[in-house]
Protein backbone atom coordinates (compact mmCIF):
# COMPACT_ATOMS: atom_id res chain seq x y z
CA UNK A 1 0.00 0.00 0.00
CA UNK A 2 1.08 3.49 -0.48
CA UNK A 3 1.08 6.67 1.66
CA UNK A 4 -0.07 9.21 -1.37
CA UNK A 5 -1.53 8.67 -5.04
CA UNK A 6 -0.96 11.39 -7.71
CA UNK A 7 -3.22 12.45 -10.58
CA UNK A 8 -1.86 10.51 -12.92
CA UNK A 9 -0.09 7.50 -12.71
CA UNK A 10 0.86 4.36 -14.50
CA UNK A 11 1.56 1.09 -13.09
CA UNK A 12 2.45 -2.38 -14.59
CA UNK A 13 0.36 -5.44 -13.57
CA UNK A 14 1.75 -8.94 -13.43
CA UNK A 15 -2.07 -10.67 -15.22
CA UNK A 16 -3.40 -11.09 -18.45
CA UNK A 17 -6.63 -9.02 -19.85
CA UNK A 18 -9.17 -11.37 -18.77
CA UNK A 19 -7.93 -11.78 -15.38
CA UNK A 20 -7.80 -8.17 -15.09
CA UNK A 21 -11.33 -7.51 -16.69
CA UNK A 22 -12.63 -10.04 -14.32
CA UNK A 23 -10.58 -8.69 -10.88
CA UNK A 24 -11.99 -5.15 -11.78
CA UNK A 25 -15.25 -5.07 -10.62
CA UNK A 26 -14.48 -6.09 -7.46
CA UNK A 27 -11.45 -3.78 -7.08
CA UNK A 28 -13.91 -0.77 -8.52
CA UNK A 29 -16.77 -2.04 -5.46
CA UNK A 30 -19.98 0.15 -5.60
CA UNK A 31 -19.09 2.75 -7.97
CA UNK A 32 -20.59 3.15 -11.02
CA UNK A 33 -18.15 2.15 -13.96
CA UNK A 34 -18.26 1.75 -17.94
CA UNK A 35 -16.27 -0.31 -20.55
CA UNK A 36 -14.63 0.19 -23.07
CA UNK A 37 -12.30 -1.76 -25.17
CA UNK A 38 -8.69 -1.04 -23.32
CA UNK A 39 -10.24 1.32 -21.14
CA UNK A 40 -12.75 2.25 -18.57
CA UNK A 41 -14.36 4.77 -16.54
CA UNK A 42 -15.65 5.06 -13.03
CA UNK A 43 -17.37 7.74 -11.11
CA UNK A 44 -16.27 8.54 -7.79
CA UNK A 45 -18.13 11.14 -6.10
CA UNK A 46 -18.23 13.81 -8.05
CA UNK A 47 -14.89 12.89 -9.57
CA UNK A 48 -13.94 10.05 -12.19
CA UNK A 49 -10.71 7.86 -12.53
CA UNK A 50 -10.28 6.89 -16.30
CA UNK A 51 -8.42 3.87 -16.79
CA UNK A 52 -6.38 2.69 -19.82
CA UNK A 53 -4.78 -0.60 -20.77
CA UNK A 54 -2.80 -2.52 -22.84
CA UNK A 55 -0.73 -6.08 -23.07
CA UNK A 56 2.90 -5.83 -23.07
CA UNK A 57 5.46 -8.37 -23.72
CA UNK A 58 5.33 -10.68 -21.00
CA UNK A 59 8.58 -10.56 -18.32
CA UNK A 60 10.52 -13.84 -18.42
CA UNK A 61 12.83 -14.96 -15.78
CA UNK A 62 14.81 -18.08 -16.45
CA UNK A 63 11.72 -20.48 -17.56
CA UNK A 64 8.93 -19.01 -16.08
CA UNK A 65 6.94 -16.15 -18.20
CA UNK A 66 4.71 -13.52 -16.52
CA UNK A 67 2.41 -11.69 -18.17
CA UNK A 68 2.47 -7.61 -18.54
CA UNK A 69 -0.41 -5.46 -18.80
CA UNK A 70 0.48 -2.03 -18.50
CA UNK A 71 -2.43 0.22 -16.92
CA UNK A 72 -2.55 4.07 -16.38
CA UNK A 73 -4.29 5.65 -13.92
CA UNK A 74 -5.91 9.46 -14.86
CA UNK A 75 -8.42 10.83 -11.57
CA UNK A 76 -10.05 14.23 -11.70
CA UNK A 77 -12.01 16.18 -9.18
CA UNK A 78 -10.46 14.02 -6.31
CA UNK A 79 -8.17 15.47 -3.57
CA UNK A 80 -5.74 13.16 -2.01
CA UNK A 81 -7.67 11.62 0.77
CA UNK A 82 -10.43 10.37 -1.49
CA UNK A 83 -7.91 9.31 -4.32
CA UNK A 84 -6.44 7.10 -1.25
CA UNK A 85 -9.32 6.00 0.13
CA UNK A 86 -10.55 4.76 -3.29
CA UNK A 87 -7.12 3.20 -4.08
CA UNK A 88 -6.22 1.59 -0.83
CA UNK A 89 -9.65 -0.88 -1.55
CA UNK A 90 -8.29 -1.16 -5.57
CA UNK A 91 -5.09 -2.58 -3.94
CA UNK A 92 -5.95 -4.70 -2.08
CA UNK A 93 -8.01 -6.23 -3.89
CA UNK A 94 -5.98 -6.53 -6.58
CA UNK A 95 -3.08 -7.62 -4.84
CA UNK A 96 -2.15 -11.43 -6.03
CA UNK A 97 0.47 -13.86 -4.09
CA UNK A 98 1.77 -15.60 -1.51
CA UNK A 99 3.07 -14.97 2.24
Amino acid sequence: MQDFYAERFEREMGCTEAEWLMWLPQAIGDHHWKQQAGAAGVRIGDGALGLKWQVAAPRVIGLISIPVLKVSFRFAGLDDAARHVFMKRFDLYMQRGGG
